[in-house]
């Protein structure tokens, strides 16, 4: 081997190895969960606004919620009062820490964007979503979907999950996500909201934060590298474990609380409630996991 060949070699030899830009061969999974939030929200809709039997269930939640009063309903009451403020605090800090940090312009102002862009689609679709028709269901008419309130802590924690790093997702998806459901739940003690609504703001917020978050991945290749779990605490299975018991402790709860009011039995003082706490319950986990999932499939392996 010449001299020359030699040196060649030695340079190359000590080249780092290009992997895969993250979010590379995934575009199709996240257009499809995108499609998928999207025909959730519509049949989220259709189902409880538009049905006789999603309606009777959904006012049901919301009139036996009135069980639940007083000491629960006073601290409801005050989370929600403190919401917008504790969210947009929560956001601001983690995003403005993590940007600031590790330098991640481009990540912030896409999750920014996103964030400010699913709020403002819950706002749109209450205005072009037609009233509750009357199905004989006692019921105001006025449209109250999605949740105003639930898509403002949904997409906050969703921003924070989307500009840290891989390997501090799991755990951002966990707590993300139960401070979502908090905000829902206490919506629907508070008699602020019925779970159809804050069900559609998950959704809502899904179907906007997923292309936001493939273009991050797409844009923010340096640091997106997953090495799978437990290479930190943060990475750790202990969080999708909880996700999971969170959700099937919900959809135990769900049918055992439907199949107490058969046929949409008016027998009952807080079935129906369970029944759409646990819908909420599930809705928000479901979405920590997927994300959690697509999230860690779609970034560069290190």
């Amino acid at each position: 081997m010449s001299s020359q060949q030699f040196r060649t070699s030695g340079r190359s030899s000590k080249r780092p190895l290009q992997g895969r830009p993250a979010g590379a061969g995934t575009g199709f999974l996240f257009c499809l969960a995108t499609i998928a939030s999207a025909i959730g929200l519509a049949a989220t809709y259709y189902f409880f606004v538009r049905t006789t039997a999603g309606q009777f269930i959904d006012e049901s939640a919301l009139v036996e919620a009135t069980v639940l009063g007083g000491t629960a309903g006073r601290a409801s009451t005050e989370f929600l009062d403190m919401l917008p403020m504790l969210s947009l605090a929560i956001a601001a800090i983690m995003v403005l820490f993590v940007t600031v940090a590790r330098r991640r312009w481009t990540a912030a102002g896409i999750a920014v964007a996103a964030c400010i862009a699913a709020n403002a689609a819950t706002q749109i679709l209450k205005l072009l979503i037609p009233d509750r028709p009357d199905r004989g269901v006692q019921t105001l008419e006025l449209n109250s979907l999605p949740s105003g309130h639930t898509t403002l802590a949904a997409s906050a924690a969703a921003a924070v999950f989307l500009m840290v790093s891989p390997r501090w997702r799991p755990l951002a998806g966990f707590f993300g996500s139960t401070f979502a459901v908090a905000t829902g739940v206490s919506t629907l003690i508070n008699q602020w909201h019925r779970p159809a609504d804050v069900v559609a703001a998950f959704l809502v917020v899904a179907a906007i934060m997923l292309p936001a978050g493939w273009l991050i991945l797409r844009t923010g290749n340096s640091w997106n590298v997953w090495k799978g779990y437990g290479e930190h605490w943060a990475a750790s299975r202990l969080w999708v474990w909880l996700t999971v018991a969170a959700l099937v402790i919900a959809g135990l709860v769900a049918a055992y609380s439907l199949l107490q009011v058969p046929d949409l039995s008016t027998d009952s003082t807080i079935d129906y409630f369970w029944a759409g706490t646990a819908f909420i319950v599930i809705a928000g986990y479901l979405s920590a996991l997927g994300g959690t999932w697509l999230f860690g499939l779609a970034a560069r392996k290190g």
